[in-house]
């Protein structure tokens, strides 16, 4: 058992989605993969895979809207929540950086939500695009979540107040650019990141999102709101998460990107 492992072996991930910023994500998120559903073809004939699908929060929910979803997940832990929901997903266990069990052009959207969190270096981060496109039909799309770079600076190194060690160790460059190592768990982008990524990637973007927004740096908050103040809330983030502005300062970006045809 892998560092990860033991990790997502104690992380309440039920929990987080389940909470009020993990609804807020969630919302946003499935909205933009309906967007880019295929219109006109029944839904059995729609295949959607999602790559890193931890406890199976959009893979069971799609799949029980009748679409054919496949399910790739590293953690055995995670993995075994997810078969015990009873879904008609097809679950299994893997890695992104090696679909070798799915073959090419074989799905009509490819969700890569979890592994861009957890994989370290460029060349990993590309490895796992390249097995994504493969595995996605010719003008498919592939939406790709990360985790950005100032949240998790100005949470962890000023808001639980690490800041000291950080500079010390070295963490932090110059202008506050993590410099994460695989002992952290988690990898840090900023937008010019994930733009570099997409260089001879054989993708191109359609349009980038904040699925979070401010959400998760207003946990308290969130969580003291009324029902009716908190639909209010996802609306907000519903009508902002496109606003480039706003997008990397939350916890999250979503890249919405097509397989081009080459």
């Amino acid at each position: 058992m892998n560092e990860l492992e033991r990790y997502y072996n104690k992380f309440p991930e039920e929990k987080r989605l389940n909470s009020r910023r993990g609804q807020v994500e969630y919302r946003v998120s499935m909205k933009y993969i309906h967007a880019y559903i295929p219109a006109g073809v029944p839904r059995e004939s729609v295949k959607i895979l999602e790559i890193g699908a931890g406890t199976g929060r959009y893979s069971v929910a799609l799949a029980n809207e009748g679409y054919d979803v496949t399910a790739v997940e590293l953690v055995k832990y995670n993995l075994g929540i997810l078969k015990s929901k009873g879904s008609s997903v097809k679950a299994m266990q893997g890695n992104a950086l090696n679909l070798k069990k799915l073959p090419n052009d074989s799905f009509d959207v490819t969700l890569l939500f979890g592994p861009m969190y957890h994989l370290f270096g460029e060349a990993d981060k590309k490895q796992a695009l390249v097995e994504a496109r493969r595995v996605t039909k010719p003008g498919g799309v592939i939406l790709v979540a990360y985790c950005m770079n100032e949240y998790g600076v100005l949470t962890y190194a000023f808001k639980e107040g690490h800041i000291k060690e950080c500079m010390q160790e070295k963490r932090l460059t110059e202008d506050f650019h993590t410099i994460s190592q695989k002992e952290n768990l988690y990898d840090y982008m900023r937008i010019e990141d994930i733009d570099a990524l997409l260089n001879d990637s054989g993708l191109e973007r359609i349009k980038i999102i904040s699925p979070d927004g401010p959400s998760s740096y207003m946990r308290s908050i969130l969580n003291r709101m009324s029902e009716e103040e908190f639909e209010h809330f996802v609306e907000y983030q519903m009508a902002t998460c496109e606003r480039m502005d706003l997008i990397g300062a939350g916890a999250h970006t979503l890249d919405i990107l097509r397989k081009t045809n080459y």
